[in-house]
């Protein structure tokens, strides 16, 4: 402040009021002291202002990684956020590839509420979080009570299911997601209605539990191939898994979709560069990210009238990974 008001000509005090919006400063004071301002790229502090004003306009984005999940969240939530004059601060592990430690999330938010974000929204949280300030959940832990954006995941994994049924596959295994996750479940719920609906029994033989990460996959994948009963489907909770156990298959000599059809779950960009592309379920990532912005920014705002949760439909997106059982 002290070297823009050198820069203007001016006070300390005057250069308090202008950015700050205060008045009794003439209108060409405030575009000399302006230009100055940009010419020596100053910002004032977000704790500083936050402590004058008790809001900063800043909301966060805390992940526990960075994958291609969470980039499309990402570009929803900056478009929601364009033009509304809240900036975002985004807060990850710096372990790009980690296993999810517990109470993640919790900490993440203990460095960023109150001082330097109004509200955040969380991704994926593995339990239930809680801040001084608006929370919302992108694809909550189970018995979540937050605000939460989250996808239809039940009727997502029942037409993925659905679909491999109508193409006469019968031995069905399923990757299952992380356990804490209420996509997961919802996911494997919906697999296993899919198959009772069908009068086929699920079994316990042909579900494995991953956690979302893709490399987990890939000894569930190959435990599962290697048996002499092996599926002739697989469908895991998500693309990455997905797209993990389709190198797996290649590994052990089996064609895709020829002597095994594999599916996935999210629509992420990679699902449709693979030969084959991979028959999936989109979310809409996107909108999942754009919806939380809304919602959080009303809530910071104190103006939000919809309801605590909001369920976004799911479309079965069919590729060359799925075909009719061999």
């Amino acid at each position: 402040m002290s070297d823009v008001a050198r820069l203007a000509g001016v006070s300390t005090a005057t250069v308090s009021r202008v950015v700050n919006g205060r008045y009794g400063v003439s209108a060409s004071t405030v575009a000399h002291v302006r230009a100055a301002i940009e010419r020596l790229g100053y910002e004032s502090s977000l704790v500083a202002t936050s402590l004058r004003r008790s809001r900063t306009n800043v909301l966060g984005l805390v992940t526990h990684s960075f994958q291609s999940y969470t980039a499309e969240v990402l570009k929803g939530v900056m478009d929601a956020l364009s033009q509304s004059g809240f900036d975002l601060i985004i807060y990850a592990n710096s372990d790009l590839y980690g296993t999810y430690s517990e109470g993640w999330e919790q900490r993440h938010l203990a460095r960023l509420a109150g001082t330097l974000t109004d509200g955040c929204i969380v991704v994926t949280p593995s339990g239930e979080v809680r801040s001084g300030t608006p929370v919302v959940a992108i694809d909550p832990a189970m018995g979540s009570t937050v605000p939460a954006v989250t996808a239809d995941n039940l009727a997502g994994a029942t037409a993925v299911v659905e679909h491999l049924l109508a193409l006469g596959h019968r031995r069905i295994g399923f990757i299952a997601g992380r356990s804490s996750l209420e996509a997961a479940w919802s996911r494997e719920e919906g697999y296993r209605r899919a198959l009772a609906a069908a009068g086929i029994a699920a079994d316990p033989a042909l579900i494995a539990r991953g956690d979302f990460n893709a490399e987990s996959a890939a000894p569930l994948a190959r435990e599962l191939l290697e048996r002499p009963d092996r599926p002739t489907a697989i469908f895991a909770a998500n693309d990455g898994m997905a797209l993990k156990t389709l190198e797996v298959a290649r590994e052990l000599g089996l064609s895709v979709p020829g002597d095994l059809s594999v599916a996935g779950f999210d629509n992420i960009p990679e699902s449709a560069l693979g030969e084959p592309g991979l028959t999936t379920v989109d979310q809409s990532m996107y909108r999942l990210g754009y919806e939380a912005a809304r919602m959080l920014k009303s809530l910071v705002c104190g103006d939000w009238e919809g309801p605590g949760r909001i369920v976004l439909p799911t479309r079965l997106v069919t590729r060359g990974s799925t075909a009719a059982a061999p």
